[in-house]
């Protein structure tokens, strides 16, 4: 064996050990990935059957009873995860731990849901400029970025702002979410026979998303599509 040959396979080595990295969940050597294959095999997958609508839990898959009776203004939403242990916990890492990598491994689990092939733009649901600034940066553009950078579609962060500075939704019941976030958002572009896809971390009620939705179809789009990265599912 050569020397350059000797050199060569010991910068391949070196680099690999740099690279190398611990798994966030269990500490456990997962190479150049943020998790290990057994973290990532037992990641709390969507519930199926689902309703196309809300991608909520239905015996079928049909559309559940709650969008029967009150229709909402977007037309799907898919799911890469369940909002449970240790999804939620890498989500808050990532939302409020400012681990960005994870921006990265969640925008690539959003790029293999099949619905996304059919929009025309995505849309990162906006931040009001005071949380923006409290936090540092819109989780749900960092989400938009790689998806529409696999998926070629465009990215349009600049049209919809939040113009209402809303208590978090967290901190509301169920029932006052959709109240709060009433009027929340602006839009300044026609959207006319557009098919959007909505962009956030998590959906719970899905009242934000639901009023930027709301805004959208006012403003022409012919499809609101959402894309989160967990759904929280009934207890």
């Amino acid at each position: 064996m050569s020397i350059l040959t000797q050199s060569a396979g010991l910068i391949r080595r070196s680099w690999g050990h740099l690279l190398s990295q611990d798994c966030l969940l269990c500490g456990a050597n997962s190479g150049e990935t943020l998790l290990c294959q057994a973290c990532e095999t037992d990641l709390p997958r969507p519930s199926s059957p689902a309703c196309p609508r809300c991608a909520l839990p239905t015996l079928h898959g049909e559309v559940c009873g709650r969008c029967l009776v009150r229709p909402p203004y977007y037309d799907a939403t898919s799911a890469a995860f369940r909002y449970a242990f240790p999804i939620d916990k890498l989500v808050q890492s990532f939302k409020y731990g400012h681990r960005l990598a994870l921006a990265g491994y969640f925008g690539r689990q959003l790029a293999w849901l099949s619905e996304i092939a059919a929009a025309d733009l995505i849309i990162p649901l906006p931040l009001h400029p005071l949380r923006l600034r409290e936090r540092g940066f819109n989780q749900a553009l960092e989400l938009a970025r790689p998806v529409g950078k696999a998926c070629r579609i465009p990215i349009d962060a600049r049209s919809c702002s939040r113009i209402r500075h809303t208590a978090i939704q967290a901190d509301l019941p169920w029932r006052e979410r959709a109240r709060n976030v009433r009027g929340a958002f602006h839009c300044t572009s026609d959207y006319t026979n557009k098919r959007l896809l909505l962009v956030d971390d998590v959906m719970t009620t899905g009242a934000s998303l639901n009023e930027l939705a709301r805004t959208l179809k006012l403003h022409g789009a012919a499809q609101v599509a959402l894309l989160v990265v967990a759904r929280t599912m009934p207890v």
